[in-house]
């Protein structure tokens, strides 16, 4: 799967959280519930080997994920059209209204930041497209038409 350094660095800050305070907590957590007597009839420990279990699979997912990540060259990509990692200022055709988007992998969307997904309507519309091209996109809401002004890194 492709990255952002930015977005590896999340993965890997993540990673290193759930190594370092996560797995302590929980290891501190099965202990006072062993200390409590009985593990036969024990819901805390119980529920502490679970999270346990539930956090040993989300490090190795973690791992996986990091040991497989390919990063994105921002400097290798084309700035005359519409890209992943592109900064796209558009302008909606019937209203005017100014929009700017960053098309990001899928995994690192965020919208209330301005980054969408390069599987998402509006960019899988927008990609390969030339500032001053017009183009008509399909969303939930119907058809609109957007003016691509702008294009950058």
């Amino acid at each position: 799967m492709y990255y952002t350094l930015e977005g590896l660095n999340k993965l890997k800050a993540e990673l290193d959280q759930l190594i370092s305070v996560e797995r302590p907590a929980i290891s501190q957590q099965i202990a006072e519930a062993r200390d409590k007597g009985d593990l036969s009839e024990n819901a805390e420990y119980d529920a502490a080997k679970n999270a346990q279990g539930m956090l040993e699979m989300k490090i190795a997912k973690l791992q996986e994920i990091i040991m497989n990540a390919k990063i994105i060259d921002e400097k290798k990509l084309d700035t005359s059209k519409v890209l992943i990692l592109s900064t796209v200022k558009i302008r909606n055709t019937k209203n005017n209204a100014m929009m700017k988007y960053t098309l990001v992998p899928e995994n690192e969307a965020d919208i209330k930041a301005g980054k969408i997904s390069v599987h998402s309507p509006i960019a899988k519309g927008l990609l390969g497209k030339k500032v001053g091209e017009t183009v008509e996109i399909q969303v939930p809401a119907g058809k609109m038409s957007f003016e691509i002004m702008e294009i950058l890194r």
